[in-house]
This record gives structure tokens, C-alpha cells and sequence, in this order.
């Protein structure tokens, strides 16, 4: 969870995704304030999980990404993005690869509350 870029360096996410090969795979790119942007690049089912001080965001460059909550399925294509609210149960999946960028604050446990 390390923040792998500084303030004014450039970041290749293109090379970051080419470098990568797990099925789930969460980089802190940078801080901005009290939050984090990070890129993720998943393939499958993650466990349910929710976050109760934080609120979460994310948005896929490449791939779908289906967010599951109590009582409906959230469907992302590229170039679109859910805010999930604090305290919302949620479980994260894809079908294939996909690659997203999350922003959401720098004390939050990705794994979950």
C-alpha cells in the first residue's frame, strides 16, 4: 500500500499493467491530500466486505467490472464509475481482466472492517 509515485512524477499506467501478472493486484499511485488513487487489475471474485468510515470510488479504464451490493449487481464499463458508500456490504468481481482506478482515503484497509 505503499504510494509508489511522488508529487509531480509521471505515471505510466499503461507500463504498470503490462508489468503485472496476479489475477488481483492493488498499487497506490499517488496521495492527494488525505486520500489515494490506486490501480487495481483484477480477474475474479473478491470477498464481501464493506468499509465503515470510508466511502470508495471506483471507475475501469479497461475491462467490466461488476460490483455486487444487498439486493442488486453495479455493472462498470470503461470509462464509467460508482461511488460505494461507507458501511455498504460489496464484493468486487470480473469476468476477465479488468483494470479500474480507486480513490478513496489513505487510512482505509482495502481487504475490509
Amino acid at each position: 500500500m505503499n504510494v509508489k509515485y511522488k508529487h509531480l512524477e509521471l505515471i505510466d499506467v499503461p507500463a504498470i499493467i503490462e508489468e503485472n501478472k496476479e489475477k488481483w493486484f492493488n498499487q497506490t499511485l499517488t496521495q492527494v491530500n488525505d486520500s489515494v488513487v490506486r490501480v487495481g487489475i483484477v480477474q475474479g471474485e473478491y470477498h464481501w466486505h464493506k468499509h465503515d468510515q470510508d466511502d470508495e470510488f471506483f471507475f475501469v479504464l479497461q475491462g467490466k467490472l461488476f460490483i455486487d451490493i444487498e439486493g442488486r449487481t453495479i455493472e462498470l464499463e470503461p470509462m464509467t464509475g460508482v461511488t460505494i458508500s461507507k458501511g455498504v456490504m460489496h464484493r468486487p468481481w470480473s469476468p476477465g481482466k479488468t483494470v479500474m482506478l480507486m480513490m478513496e482515503t489513505s487510512s482505509i484497509d482495502p481487504i475490509g472492517d
